[in-house]
């Protein structure tokens, strides 16, 4: 990720400077029921410039659409997805691992040192600026957030009622009753990151709400 971010923008960032977040937190049944809202679950790593000249780049799991190119990419392939204001939509896509596709790699780097060295010359070093970091709480997605709740009346009142009192609005809603427990799945319309995590510190406060369950970012859907 921090690579891409001086390939595309010419920003200067450092491995440590890339908010990231692995898997272990996604559980089997986020997964299924991303399917059920029409969904694949995929680790992406994402560079975006904001309209202040701020880049954000991060690396975490999220729910992609399944018409989206990135949905179907699978195995040992690998692929570079990019939006840009003139070109549109753009995909580089291909292997990224195994004997062949690494070798490859490596021997196309060996001919460009070896003809930089017979032309008595180097490689051009990249003209970079550093980087204004977008605040994580700044960063503007969609959310989805599944809830284990008591099952009784007024639980999805409260609950509903702590989204909207932290600037957060449903998309939608789906619910699934257990003996006496509850699941509630939320996804969001755009909202900050900074109110999500108010908005789960608050839910946790409630003494209807056994447990949150899986959160993850929604990326590539349209508003």
């Amino acid at each position: 990720a921090a690579i891409l971010a001086g390939v595309a923008f010419g920003y200067d960032v450092a491995g440590a400077d890339v908010m990231r977040e692995g898997i272990t937190s996604i559980r089997a049944v986020d997964v299924e029921f991303a399917g059920r809202f029409g969904y694949v679950v995929k680790l992406l790593a994402i560079v975006e410039r904001s309209g202040d000249d701020a880049v954000s780049v991060r690396v975490h799991p999220a729910m992609v659409p399944k018409s989206h190119p990135l949905a179907g990419v699978r195995d040992a392939f690998n692929a570079v997805f990019i939006e840009g204001e003139a070109a549109g939509e753009l995909m580089l896509y291909g292997q990224g691992a195994g004997g062949l596709p690494t070798a490859s790699a490596v021997v196309g780097d060996l001919i460009d040192a070896t003809r930089n060295l017979l032309a008595g010359t180097t490689a051009p070093t990249p003209d970079r600026q550093p980087a204004r970091l977008l605040p994580e709480s700044d960063l503007h997605t969609q959310y989805y957030v599944s809830l284990d709740v008591i099952d009784q009346p007024g639980v999805l009142a409260a609950v509903t009622k702590v989204f909207g009192d932290n600037n957060v609005s449903i998309r939608s809603m789906e619910q699934e009753g257990y003996a006496g427990e509850a699941r509630l799945l939320f996804v969001t319309h755009l909202a900050r990151e900074g109110d999500i995590r108010t908005t789960l510190e608050a839910l946790a406060q409630l003494d209807t709400v056994e447990q949150i369950g899986g959160v993850m970012r929604i990326v590539g859907d349209a508003e």
